[in-house]
């Protein structure tokens, strides 16, 4: 591989030899292909094998299984304003307690050209589709739906949360040059901000979400600012990521900023340090902004310098990806940073060094991996990670690409189950590309993408019969393998054993409280086996408690002062059914 991303100027900021290997060592695998303008590819944290894929025209596919569905997760064509330029439907992102509340939120511009967040809440919470009627839009301050852009470009659009639960907002400068107005220093604007909120409230709370009292701007200090705000000074922060995922995570917050005509930048935050000002427009990556007066201030100093710029020259769209800490690739590009330049199509990893003490991070080296990846990708827009830390590439040519280890083997395709009584007779064919595998794997989980009960190796044979089946549902994929490499995983086949399907919600549930005693009591559902109580501190979380009440329908037991919301979910052999009401039980 190249250490020069692109030209011989990348090398010049490279401060360290990279890692010790000059051949290819990457390539990528189609996931999805045939898609209009996707901008975002998303896990379900409910179903790992299924993704979302934003396209920018306003739908949310379904990717299921490796296939895409006929039906989308949702449609929101009618709702997004132009999507032609920087507008239309730009992001996506499930709440840490998604698999208890349904919630998801979007980031779309409307038919103004304004900047909608909007809520969604599924039912059930695994359901590949969500009624529409269920869109919240926050209000922000002055009580509007949405926030207003001045211009129809620098929109950000993206939106992540962080390992402390907040929802992080990255907001653009409002468009035009040069930041015309300054109001990414503008104490009073959200634009050319990053906000932190936090969106864990009631379905009945007026505004969607509330500002927790650690944000850095609550106090007045060192500016009178919108306490939304959590830091100042970007132009175009496309896309941002959290180091959160896999071993050796530091939880530090990655900004990729777009830069004017001169500086493309990553700006890295160690978890938790807000209130940074990281310069625009009076800075453009590390130098001073080019064309802008001389005479123009920050709202506050002082400024924080990027951890990684490059000048125009290599790319003019910076694509924020993600710190690699998965398991799939070799152990050398664990801790790299990945990123990419959607009006070059280049795609590399910088290394970060991060300081022991302070959690600041030091740009070491860079790597381009573009021409062992594929050459020219038609425009890198954005990265996914999936639930186990590996990294996609979104191109806006219409394909998402998984980048794997030279070498791996494709995974087997057409993986199907048969049942006749307890006898399971699994079959799959060898992988559509590449050279055939010595070998396959099976896994076995009780949940889908989990390997908790099984694995078997039918060595090269395409097929397995499994005998005396307990009862039960499983979750079955395959990998191939390859010398002391497997490859991903086929696509995923639901065995259910001894049962149809999941209890029925549980009707009837009422409450007594005496004392700091609270007694919970439902109708006995046909089918059940079992009961599981979720409780949370606002409508249909699970934050507080998740108790399992056993094959009784009742509950007595001891609660704090407080308020909670409680619903009861039935279980038995093929698996958990759908919550109940919800009740609202008081403490005092």
């Amino acid at each position: 591989m190249r250490r020069v991303l692109v030209s011989a100027l990348w090398s010049f900021f490279s401060l360290a030899v990279a890692p010790d290997h000059v051949e290819a060592q990457l390539r990528t695998e189609v996931i999805a292909e045939g898609l209009s303008r996707p901008v975002a590819f998303v896990p379900d944290p409910t179903t790992p094998t299924r993704f979302f894929i934003v396209e920018q025209a306003g739908l949310i596919r379904v990717l299921e299984n490796g296939s895409l569905l006929p039906t989308p997760l949702v449609d929101l064509r009618m709702v997004v304003g132009p999507s032609n330029g920087e507008g239309g439907l730009l992001g996506m992102a499930f709440s840490p307690d998604a698999a208890g509340s349904g919630r998801f939120f979007v980031n779309f511009t409307n038919a103004s050209g304004d900047t909608v967040v909007a809520r969604f809440v599924r039912s059930p919470v695994t359901a590949p589709t969500v009624n529409p009627t269920t869109r919240f839009d926050l209000r922000w301050p002055g009580g509007l739906p949405y926030i207003d852009q001045p211009f129809d470009n620098h929109n950000g659009g993206h939106l992540a949360f962080g390992p402390d639960g907040h929802l992080y907002i990255g907001l653009g400068d409002g468009g035009a040059g040069n930041d015309p107005n300054n109001l990414a220093q503008a104490p009073g604007s959200l634009l050319g901000k990053m906000l932190r909120i936090n969106v864990m409230v009631g379905d009945a709370d007026p505004e969607g979400y509330d500002v927790s009292l650690d944000n850095p701007f609550v106090d007045g200090l060192p500016v009178a600012a919108l306490p939304e705000i959590w830091a100042f000074g970007l132009r175009n922060p496309w896309r941002y990521n959290f180091d959160d995922v896999g071993p050796g995570a530091t939880n530090a917050l990655l900004i990729a900023d777009v830069g004017q005509n001169a500086r493309e930048e990553v700006n890295y935050e160690p978890f938790r340090a807000g209130g940074r000002n990281y310069g625009w427009s009076v800075r453009e990556g590390t130098i001073a902004t080019p064309g802008v007066d001389p005479s123009r201030a920050p709202a506050y100093l002082p400024l924080t310098n990027p951890v990684f710029d490059y000048p125009r020259t290599i790319g003019r769209a910076i694509t924020g990806g993600y710190v690699y800490r998965g398991a799939q690739l070799p152990a050398a590009y664990r801790g790299r940073y990945f990123v990419a330049d959607s009006s070059t199509s280049v795609v590399g990893s910088i290394g970060i060094a991060v300081h022991p003490a302070s959690g600041e991070g030091m740009f070491t080296d860079a790597i381009d991996h573009t021409a062992e990846l594929g050459g020219s990708l038609g425009g890198v827009v954005s990265f996914g990670r999936d639930l186990a830390g590996e990294l996609y590439l979104v191109t806006f040519s219409g394909r998402i690409l998984k980048i794997v280890a030279l070498g791996q083997p494709a995974p087997p395709t057409s993986l199907s189950a048969s049942i006749a009584g307890r006898t399971v007779s699994l079959a799959w064919a060898a992988p559509a590309s590449g050279p055939v595998p010595s070998g396959y794997v099976l896994e076995a989980g009780a949940t889908s993408g989990a390997t908790t009960i099984t694995t078997f190796q039918p060595g090269p044979a395409r097929a397995l019969t499994v005998t005396d089946v307990p009862d039960g549902v499983y979750y079955v994929r395959a990998r191939s393998v390859s010398g002391d490499r497997a490859s991903v995983t086929s696509n995923e086949v639901r065995v259910a054993i001894g049962c149809d399907a999941a209890p029925s919600a549980p009707v009837g549930l009422v409450h007594t409280v005496t004392g700091r005693t609270v007694r919970l009591d439902w109708m006995a559902t046909p089918g059940a086996s079992d009961y599981i109580v979720e409780a949370g501190s606002g409508g249909g979380q699970t934050n507080l408690a998740q108790l399992r009440a056993g094959p009784t329908p009742s509950l007595v037991g001891g609660a704090p002062a407080g308020v909670y919301f409680v619903r009861v979910r039935a279980a038995n052999a093929c698996g958990l059914g759908n919550a109940s009401s919800e009740i609202v039980v008081t403490v005092r």
